[in-house]
């Protein structure tokens, strides 16, 4: 009866203490979860998230690497050490060695990346030279640290003025990497032969708040959803789980066709306001 009583005890202890959702509440801000890795500092990065020291030893590294695409803008790459991407337990309690990154163009987040590659469209970087960079974060968003400062890697960048060939500063010469860069599709509508999409969800966003509000959107596998998105701000949208991305010009609608080729729960969010603008629910 005791050891019953105790299996007992122990299972429901694992129904209620299971592993963290990786999805948070439609319309809300990611929240901080708990972990017990490293001490969390009461001081923040300058993006507001809060420092998880851990020892020098064996700490996150990253370093950022860019070169310019033949067609548009740069791929940036970034080679870690100690460390992990794990997309699919974002949003969940700290784990060692991983989580997500950040990517900042002078100071101003435009991007989480959840893997060593990235495509940087011109048309998100203005005229002139910048400094980008990129910061490690564990999955429940707190800033890996070592000695008070956040683990993070930086890299020049000259842009040069709209229409002028070449000008791209190339920075840190780029490591080996086992995927190829994946560049966000294009802002404009659908390119002929994209063919018409099953579904169509139109979303604004106007002084950071999302309209309508976020629901999820029901979809069978295969069908193709249109993701028809105006911003007041300049912006990139991400699809989480199909690691699809748009860039989306201030003011401007911008239009993403997906095919839902896999099941599952996956948000649709803003990477520089970090809004979620809906849920995609395949079956």
């Amino acid at each position: 009866m005791i050891a019953l009583a105790l299996l007992l005890t122990g299972g429901a202890a694992t129904g209620c203490g299971g592993r963290a959702t990786t999805h948070h509440k439609p319309g809300t801000s990611h929240e901080q979860a708990s972990g017990s890795v490293g001490t969390l500092l009461a001081t923040a990065d300058a993006a507001g998230h809060k420092l998880r020291e851990v020892p020098a030893e064996g700490a996150p590294e990253v370093r950022l690497a860019l070169r310019p695409d033949s067609e548009d803008g740069w791929n940036l790459q970034l080679s870690v050490k100690n460390f992990r991407f794990t997309p699919d337990s974002t949003g969940g309690a700290a784990l060692p060695g991983a989580g997500h990154a950040h990517l900042e163009l002078d100071g101003r987040k435009i991007a989480r990346l959840y893997g060593p590659w990235f495509h940087l469209p011109a048309a998100q970087v203005p005229e002139g030279a910048h400094t980008l960079t990129v910061r490690l974060y564990a999955d429940d968003h707190t800033a890996w640290a070592v000695s008070g400062k956040p683990v993070e890697g930086a890299a020049q960048l000259t842009a040069p003025a709209p229409g002028t060939p070449g000008g791209h500063s190339h920075g840190e010469a780029p490591s080996q990497s086992p995927q190829p860069p994946q560049p966000p599709q294009s802002p404009q509508s659908p390119a002929p032969g994209q063919g018409q999409a099953d579904r169509t969800v139109t979303i604004t966003v106007r002084g950071g708040k999302v309209s309508p509000a976020p629901a999820r959107t029901e979809l069978r596998r295969g069908e193709r959803v249109a993701l028809r998105v105006t911003s007041d701000r300049a912006d990139t949208l991400h699809v989480h789980g199909y690691d699809k991305e748009l860039a989306l010009p201030a003011g401007q609608e911008a239009t993403l066709i997906l095919t839902t080729d896999r099941t599952g729960l996956f948000e649709v969010e803003t990477h520089g306001s970090s809004l979620v603008l809906t849920q995609l629910l395949v079956r």
